[in-house]
């Protein structure tokens, strides 16, 4: 009876023991929350339609025109009249900014001068006469580039004095009169000079004889408009027939301008030769005789722009 009393009491220690052991490995089973089973931040609980915004992307540069070589240099040879040594070396200036890389070499003499050295195979890429007689020659020999000629400036023909107007002149009538008394000398234009021709349609017009004006002494020539300038600014005569622009340049005074009825009007024609090798670049630079830069050059020493 005594065995079986601790019997019992050993079982029931050893139940005791069963649920003592059980509660402690229950207890030991509950681990902490993981982090993967935390809240989840907004950031991270953000619906996936609904992403976070992105800065806008950066626009592309644009595309830029590949680079090209600079226009290879050019000489451009003009022949002109005298008559527009002044102006045409100005407008040079102004051509510069168009053309840079085009340089302008210019050839003054008389019209009549400078179409016999294009005759004689000068080289030349443009032409401008002062008068028409001498661009209709090189246009019947063939030297003009087709549809390049066109009627550039008008000048007038005026009679100037020496300074200090030495014999008294008002004008055409009182120079007729001061050449038949022989108490003048005259400087004019050779014959083959556009002014020295428009002269001789002067005298034509007031029925003098050049012949017998040369016999009576009262005459000097020059071979261009500007060496008959000079003799009348030197005062080496008594007065000259010289263009409105040759009159202002050398500061000459006018006293009178021959009208169209006397000799004319008084057109400087311009086109390219077809001798050029340049053709497009004289092109160029007649066309830029007609824009309003050149042509306020023109009209402040007296030209007439005609378009």
């Amino acid at each position: 009876m005594k065995d079986l009393n601790l019997k019992g009491k050993l079982i029931i220690i050893c139940i005791l023991i069963f649920f003592l052991l059980a509660g402690i490995v229950a207890c030991s089973s509950e681990a902490p929350p993981e982090q993967s089973q935390l809240p989840e931040s907004p950031a991270q609980s953000a619906p996936a339609d609904h992403p976070d915004p992105q800065p806008p992307p950066e626009p592309s540069p644009e595309p830029q025109p590949p680079e090209q070589d600079p226009p290879e240099p050019v000489e451009l040879i003009i022949f002109a009249a005298a008559s527009m040594t002044d102006t045409l070396e100005e407008v040079a200036e102004l051509y510069k900014n168009v053309a840079p890389h085009v340089a302008l070499i210019f050839n003054f003499d008389s019209s009549g001068t400078l179409k016999t050295q294009i005759e004689e195979g000068a080289h030349s890429d443009l032409f401008v006469s002062a008068a028409q007689r001498q661009m209709n020659e090189l246009e019947e020999l063939g030297f003009l580039q087709p549809d390049t000629r066109v009627n550039i400036l008008e000048n007038k023909v005026t009679l100037v004095s020496a300074p200090g107007n030495p014999k008294n002149l008002t004008g055409f009538d009182s120079l007729v009169e001061a050449l038949l008394g022989e108490n003048i000398l005259l400087a004019i234009g050779n014959s083959d000079v556009p002014v020295g021709q428009y002269t001789i349609s002067i005298f034509e017009y007031f029925d003098l004889d050049e012949e017998t004006l040369v016999k009576l002494g009262v005459l000097t020539y020059g071979s261009n408009v500007r060496e008959v300038t000079t003799q009348v600014r030197e005062a080496s005569v008594d007065a000259g027939i010289v263009y409105k622009t040759d009159a202002f340049s050398a500061g000459l005074e006018v006293l009178d301008s021959a009208t169209p009825e006397m000799c004319g009007q008084v057109i400087y024609p311009a086109a390219v030769l077809n001798i050029s090798m340049n053709i497009n670049e004289a092109q160029a630079f007649l066309d830029f005789l007609f824009t309003s830069e050149a042509i306020a050059v023109f009209e402040n020493v007296g030209f007439s722009a005609l378009r």
